[in-house]
């Protein structure tokens, strides 16, 4: 997506996937992000288990940046069901602006990989049969 001087932009909504360090299915979240500059933020929200064992929404804000293709995230939770921790993303920028793949970690804790589609391009479904397979 161009912003309106023509530059790419990563604003928009976009769909998440990531993988935990053992065998489990993807989780997924949606990501509204805002790009400023080189700088981001935004919120996601995701389908998760609280501490206490009961699902619900997980909230989080996003603040990072993007140089060139390669872009930086830092996903903070907001503390709803008991979540407050911190993980870093790390990913790149597809050559038509409309996946970021790479990696996360919970720093000391757990790694993965992620991709994250822009919500107007190829269905979720698709991509979620690819990066299952990897």
């Amino acid at each position: 997506m161009s912003d309106e001087e023509g530059r790419q932009s990563l604003t928009g909504v976009w769909h998440g996937l990531f993988t935990y360090p053992y065998e489990q299915e993807p989780g997924a979240f949606v990501a509204t992000l805002m790009e400023f500059g080189s700088f981001l933020s935004g919120t996601t929200h995701e389908e998760g288990q609280f501490r206490d064992g009961r699902m619900g929404t997980l909230l989080a804000m996003i603040d990072g940046e993007r140089e060139g293709t390669d872009v930086y995230f830092d996903k903070t939770y907001d503390g709803t069901g008991g979540w407050d921790h911190l993980v870093r993303y790390q990913g790149v920028i597809n050559a038509d602006w409309t996946e970021i793949e790479g990696r996360w970690v919970v720093p000391g804790v757990w790694d993965g990989r992620f991709l994250m589609i822009r919500s107007n391009s190829r269905s979720l479904a698709r991509a979620r049969e690819r990066f299952v397979r990897v």
